[in-house]
């Protein structure tokens, strides 16, 4: 059976592929060499096989070369959509830098206007209690001229004690008696003298009722001009209280605690703002003296406000153009490659680029620190401190009191880092927080 499959097989092979023979010339003569078909076959077969792993080999390999040029087109479109949303970051920073430099300026010209109003404010104050001095003397004189005026009624109506009988002489009751003649002259002199003093009485009194009046129309425009400013200045504390007060709240500070405390440290009681005094005679204040005291007292609260805002760092440490490479929370570390806790946020910019201090305080280290290279620590009130690492330049000293806005170095990249940046971190009662939180609070303030 297997015989008879073979005879088959190869008569159909030599029936297809015929015996070859090929000749073979040389210097030596000619050959012939017989190509069988299972020959034939063979040769097939392996250029066949041959073929087909050119064709793979050269299959993978334009895969391979069209893959990679995908992966590049693929990197080159991420490389750009990074740049935009660089781009768009840094335009949207320029944008809060803006609105926090404007929300600064309108702070400080409302500042302005409530310093300007609180004094003309105490200015009406004092021009109220003057025109209440002078309607008090006018209202006294008057009642001095009206008693002079009924005295002089009284000096008018003398009538005579008694008469002798039968002499026609009039008897004072208090003197000796006079004839008639003198009488009507001392009778005249007196009525002459009380007409002239009830005239001059009548002059004082028009007089002083035009000078009452007078005066109640300039308390009334005094009255509604302090209603105006009065206004305004509710208005501008209360805009300044809120815009504080969302500060902290979104900086996740205690504010109350906070201002008991500043109140406490800086005894503004009887400092700038001090109260109107109440009156020593047991009489209940007057509206105007209330109102007047509300506002002192919100004015005290903007201060106060305002005072423990400088201490603490609401503003950004680094104000040139930069980048901000890396936030505050777990990353993969760029050195090692491993997973870490990133305790603060890196501003990326050229070596050299100015860093300040982002609020009043004292600076506790100004040396070079292993990880952190030249590093500047600042203390700062209510527990917080500020840490500014990495500087090719230290501008202070430990010790040194500094303002926000102070310059307290440049940015490098001394330490553990992989290019010039500042890494800026923010500590509460030795607890590391995100010193985003403030910065983004103090944007619209600072």
């Amino acid at each position: 059976m297997n015989t008879r499959a073979l005879s088959r097989l190869a008569m159909a092979l030599e029936r297809h592929l015929p015996e070859l023979r090929l000749l073979l010339k040389s210097g030596e003569g000619t050959r012939f060499v017989w190509i069988r078909p299972g020959t034939q076959v063979l040769i097939i077969l392996g250029s066949a096989a041959f073929v087909g792993w050119t064709v793979v080999v050269t299959s993978i390999f334009m895969i391979d070369i069209i893959r990679a040029g995908s992966t590049g087109h693929q990197v080159a479109q991420a490389q750009m959509a990074c740049q935009r949303h660089l781009n768009a970051l840094s335009e949207e920073r320029d944008a809060y830098a803006a609105e926090s430099r404007q929300a600064q300026e309108r702070f400080a010209i409302a500042m302005d206007q409530v310093s300007g109003m609180q004094s003309r404010l105490l200015d009406l104050e004092e021009r109220r209690q003057a025109l209440e001095t002078t309607v008090g003397v006018v209202r006294s004189a008057l009642h001095r001229t009206m008693t002079e005026r009924d005295e002089a009624r009284d000096r008018a109506d003398l009538r005579p004690a008694g008469r002798k009988a039968g002499t026609g002489m009039i008897q004072p009751a208090d003197g000796p008696p006079r004839n008639m003649e003198q009488i009507l002259a001392f009778l005249a002199a007196a009525l002459e003298d009380t007409a002239g003093e009830r005239d001059e009485a009548r002059i004082n009194m028009a007089e002083a009722y035009a000078r009452v009046d007078r005066l109640e129309f300039e308390a009334e425009l005094a009255a509604e001009r302090n209603e105006r400013i009065f206004t305004r200045i509710e208005e501008a504390i209360a805009m300044s209280l809120g815009s504080l007060d969302t500060m902290f709240r979104r900086a996740g500070l205690p504010t109350d605690q906070i201002i008991e405390q500043m109140r406490r440290e800086s005894s503004v009681q009887g400092g700038p703002f001090v109260a109107i005094t109440m009156s020593s005679r047991g009489e209940d204040p007057d509206p105007l003296t209330l109102r007047t005291n509300e506002v002192l007292e919100g004015l005290d609260q903007v201060n106060l406000h305002r005072m423990a805002a400088e201490q603490l760092p609401f503003a950004r440490p680094v104000l040139s153009s930069f980048r901000l490479t890396s936030g505050f929370g777990p990353r993969r570390d760029p050195i090692s490659g491993g997973w870490r806790m990133h305790a603060g946020a890196d501003f990326a910019g050229p070596v050299g680029t100015p860093i300040y201090a982002t609020g009043d305080g004292v600076v506790t280290f100004a040396r070079r620190s292993w990880g952190y290279g030249l590093m500047v620590e600042i203390q700062h009130s209510f527990g917080i401190e500020t840490r500014y690492a990495h500087m090719s330049r230290i501008h202070v000293h430990e010790g040194q009191r500094v303002s926000r806005g102070d310059r307290i170095g440049d940015m490098g990249r001394t330490g553990r880092a992989t290019g010039s940046h500042l890494h800026y971190e923010v500590h509460q009662n030795g607890t590391t927080i995100n010193p985003m939180n403030f910065i983004m609070a103090g944007r619209d303030v600072f």
